[in-house]
Parts: structure tokens; sequence; C-alpha cells
């Protein structure tokens, strides 16, 4: 299929010839443990890529004093270019990763942090993924990088390879997004395979839609396969239990909720996201996160005087 047949099939007719929506910048910050002044852009990718991309994020951090990034689990894969110096990846507790550095990567699904060395000045773009369109985006599905982050030049896409020259070559974000716009169509028309069983995407997307909260044998039962047989597929697919995928996906919601910060707290944020008390999340966030939520408040400080930069989205 060819990347003009992408556009022509998932997107009305409208979308073709409308001007893009381009970017939203955001704001500098000046503040807290870390002064880092950071800005930001946001923009939704071209509507052939609705359902296998949620957003890219632009980002431009300068004077950054906080030596180690916790980069926390969530509901998408990411693919992450650096338009400066190499990410480095410091550990990643729980995994077999070993630390290493790259101009592109692609993170997997994870139940832990993945710890990022930050330089003094650094740029990029991150791309949220939905996991369910990465085998048509990248050639991998979900399950072979779960739990792993891999150079973008290693994945069976090799034009993908050539981004991160192409965007730093860019003039501004609004350019750099276009050029990902039209290497993922690129990409996703070179896919023979097809998609996820239609029974696991709409589990899938129940279970982000509830934010994780909702029993795996009712999705089981839903759907009518037994809890063994449903764990297995979805596992095989998204290289997470449905236990797991369900853990993931609230604490991605708790997070979102911490960078707002209700008036109510933490303990409004755990009884809102299904946790047993604020104990509870505590636990879950020195388990997924390696530090308590009041740690990672002060870390990201930055970040959170703007919930919508790195707020989840569904």
């Amino acid at each position: 299929m060819s990347a003009e047949a992408v556009y022509r099939e998932a997107a009305p007719a409208s979308a073709l010839t409308r001007k893009p929506d381009h970017s939203r910048s955001g704001t500098s910050y000046s503040g807290g443990m870390d002064t880092a002044e950071v800005s930001w852009a946001l923009r939704r990718p071209h509507p052939a890529l609705h359902a296998l991309v949620s957003r890219y994020i632009g980002y431009r951090q300068r004077d950054v004093s906080l030596a180690v990034h916790r980069g926390l689990p969530g509901r998408h894969l990411t693919l992450i270019i650096s338009l400066e110096e190499p990410i480095r990846l410091v550990d990643m507790p729980g995994s077999p990763q070993r630390p290493d550095h790259w101009q592109g990567l692609v993170s997997g699904l994870h139940a832990g942090p993945a710890l990022i060395g930050q330089d003094r000045n650094q740029s990029g773009i991150h791309v949220e993924l939905n996991p369910l369109g990465v085998r048509t985006l990248l050639g991998v599905s979900a399950a072979e990088l779960s739990g792993w982050i891999v150079d973008l030049a290693q994945l069976p896409r090799p034009d993908l390879a050539s981004l991160p020259d192409q965007l730093r070559a860019a003039p501004d974000w609004a350019t750099r997004f276009d050029l990902l716009d039209r290497a993922l169509i690129d990409s996703a028309s070179r896919s023979s395979r097809t998609g996820p069983a239609d029974e696991i995407g709409w589990a899938w997307r129940r279970l982000v839609t509830e934010g994780g909260a909702v029993p795996i044998a009712r999705l089981a039962e839903d759907i009518g396969w037994s809890r063994r047989h449903f764990s297995e597929r979805f596992s095989r697919e998204v290289g997470l239990s449905p236990k797991q995928a369900a853990r993931v996906v609230r604490f991605g919601r708790a997070t979102e909720m911490l960078r707002r910060l209700p008036p109510g707290g933490l303990a409004e944020v755990a009884s809102t996201c299904g946790y047993f008390d604020q104990a509870h999340l505590s636990n879950e966030f020195r388990s997924m996160a390696g530090c308590t939520p009041r740690t990672w408040l002060v870390e990201e400080l930055p970040f959170l005087q703007d919930p919508e930069a790195f707020g989840e989205q569904s």
C-alpha cells in the first residue's frame, strides 16, 4: 500500500487539503530545585496516524541542573529523538537493559523507571505511540519491545534511521512535525502484517478508558474468552499481562493527576485512581518510579507548572 493510499484510506478528504494544525508553543519556566528554562511545542499527528500515534512533543531545555530524569511507566511506547547530544540511559532497574546512548530510540512499555542522564542543554522530540499500532509503524510488536530501549537504526524500517539528521536540519517545530508525519505515514504504508485481534484492541481501549480500574476477569468474560486464553493473547501482543497493563495505565493516570496536583493532594489522587489509600499510592510510586510521589514532584517541578505539556491524553 502506498503512502498516498494510507492518507486516503484513513483521512477524510478535507484533511488532505487543509493546512495542518501546527504546534502550540509553551512557556519558559524558572524555579524549584531545577532552574532549567523549558520551552515546548505540541501537535497532534496527521489524521492518517491518529490510530497509531497520540501526539508529538518538542522540547528545549537550557541550564538543566537535575542530573538524572526519571522516565516513568505509562500507556504509550515512546519514540524519542535528540536534536543535540545523544540520550544517555544511566540505569533501568529491574530490566536486563544495559546503560547506553542513542540519537534516536524507541522505548517499549515497562513497569519501572528508566533513569536518563541529563545534559545542561538539551532538545528533542518525544512521540507517543499506541502499543497496538507499533507493529504497523515500526515492523515489530509492542511485545518484542517490552522492557527494552532500542536504537531507531536497529528497527526493520531503515528509512527511520535518518530521522535524527533530518529533524536537526529543520528550521522550526512545525517543519519537524511535518517531517514526522511524512516519515511515519510512509513507514506505516510498508506494513504487510495484520493488526491485533479485535478483542485485544477492545480490551486495551477499555483499560485505557477506565484508567486501569477494571477487573481482568470481567474483560475476559465480556470478550467471551477464558481468563487464561485472554491473558496469553494479550501478553503476546502488548508485552505485559493484562494485570500488569492495568497497573501501568492506573499509574499513568495517577502521574497525570499529580502534574495538576488537585486540592485534595495525594489522598485525592489515590482515591480517584483506585488505590486503597495514600500509602498504597506511595508504595506503588516506590516500585514503579523508584522514589516517593513528593520526591518526584520536587524533581519535575518545572514541568508541573504547565500540565498540558506532559500530561497523558486519551
